[in-house]
Formats: structure tokens, C-alpha cells, sequence
């Protein structure tokens, strides 16, 4: 059986080897879903400071499936955030909201969109794995059993991973070029045949 670190390394080496399109809808992917695990917290549970991000990974999958206006609100979007309280070097004396798993996940996706290097891609995952232990973490303190050990936590988020770039390689040839637009017929290919799959929290 691998290990997670095997696997982790795994992830890193196929997002080196893929197209920036595909690099770029993987961070998306993984951004999605972690935004949809924290809007479905309890009211009380969840940080306004993500939810305000939520219109921004929509401008990104907006901007994925073949739209090029929405490289705008992109930027724009990333642009407030680094003029923000939020985006500051003062440590544990600033606001750590930007710190959030979703966050921080959908701020990377964002910049995966725009200049769809590995780096900004493996961060985005990186941080779905630090969800995960962060979430144990939890369930030990309060308390509660948790469901799996963290080992095997962090190996079924890194296939579920793998498994995501397996399905983006099957429209490979589409995000190759997607940035410039794509026909209606093969956006709305994409949204059910990525966005749908990909945002599933299981």
C-alpha cells in the first residue's frame, strides 16, 4: 500500500508533467471543494472572509470552462485581497482569515487560473491535506472518535487527487487552449463533465 508521502510526491510529478490548463482546473477542483465543505458549516462555524471569496472561484471556473472576461474579475478579485487587512506580513499580529483551508485554497486556484504555474496548483492540494489533518486534529480535541486514523485520511484525499487528474487528462486537448475561449457546445461539455465531478465532496 502507498504511503501518503509516496502519493503526495506522486501529485506533485503529475502536476509538473500536465498542461497549465490542466494544472489550472485541478486547483479549481480542489478549491471547490474544500469552499463547499466550509459553506456547509454550521452558521456559527463559518469565517466571512471566505465566503467573500466564494464570487471569486466562481470567476475562475467562469474563466476555465471558456470564458475570457472573466480573466478580469480575476484579477481584480486577487488584486483586492493583496490590497486587503488580509495580505500582510505582521504574522500572528494580523487578521488570519486569508489562513482558512478554503481561503487559502481558493486564493491559489485563483493565481493557478491566471498564471497557471505548477506551484500555485501543488499549494492549492497542499492545503486540502492540511485540511484534512486539521480536521482530526479537531474531532481529537473535542473529543469525538474520529472516523479513520490520519494516515489513512491523508491517503484517501491524495488518490481522490490522483483521481481528478485522471479525469481532467480526458480533456486535455480542450484546456489546452481554453484561455482564448471555447464554442458554447464544448463549455457546457466541460461544465458537466468537470465542474460537477469535480466539486463532489466524496
Amino acid at each position: 500500500m502507498d504511503t501518503w508521502q509516496e502519493l503526495s510526491k506522486l501529485v506533485e510529478e503529475r502536476l509538473k508533467s500536465v498542461s497549465s490548463g490542466e494544472r489550472r482546473v485541478f486547483a479549481a477542483g480542489v478549491a471547490e471543494r474544500l469552499m463547499g465543505r466550509h459553506e456547509a458549516l454550521p452558521e456559527d462555524e463559518r469565517a466571512p472572509f471566505t465566503l467573500s471569496l466564494r464570487p471569486l472561484l466562481n470567476s475562475v471556473w467562469e474563466g476555465l470552462l471558456g470564458d475570457p472576461a472573466a480573466f478580469s474579475a480575476v484579477n481584480r478579485g486577487v488584486a483586492e485581497y493583496m490590497l486587503s487587512e488580509y495580505c500582510h506580513n505582521d504574522g500572528q499580529d494580523g487578521p488570519d482569515d486569508a489562513d482558512e483551508s478554503a481561503a487559502a485554497a481558493t486564493l491559489h486556484a485563483a493565481h493557478a487560473y491566471l498564471f497557471g504555474c505548477q506551484d500555485f496548483a501543488l499549494w492549492t492540494g497542499g492545503r486540502a491535506v492540511e485540511a484534512v489533518d486539521q480536521h482530526l486534529q479537531y474531532l481529537d480535541e473535542t473529543e469525538e472518535e474520529p472516523p479513520v486514523d490520519l494516515d489513512e485520511a491523508l491517503v484517501s484525499e491524495l488518490r481522490r487527487q490522483l483521481r481528478d487528474l485522471d479525469l481532467i487528462a480526458n480533456f486535455s486537448e480542450e484546456l489546452r487552449y481554453s484561455g482564448a475561449g471555447m464554442p458554447i457546445d464544448t463549455s457546457a461539455r466541460l461544465r458537466v463533465g468537470l465542474r460537477a465531478p469535480l466539486s463532489g465532496r466524496e
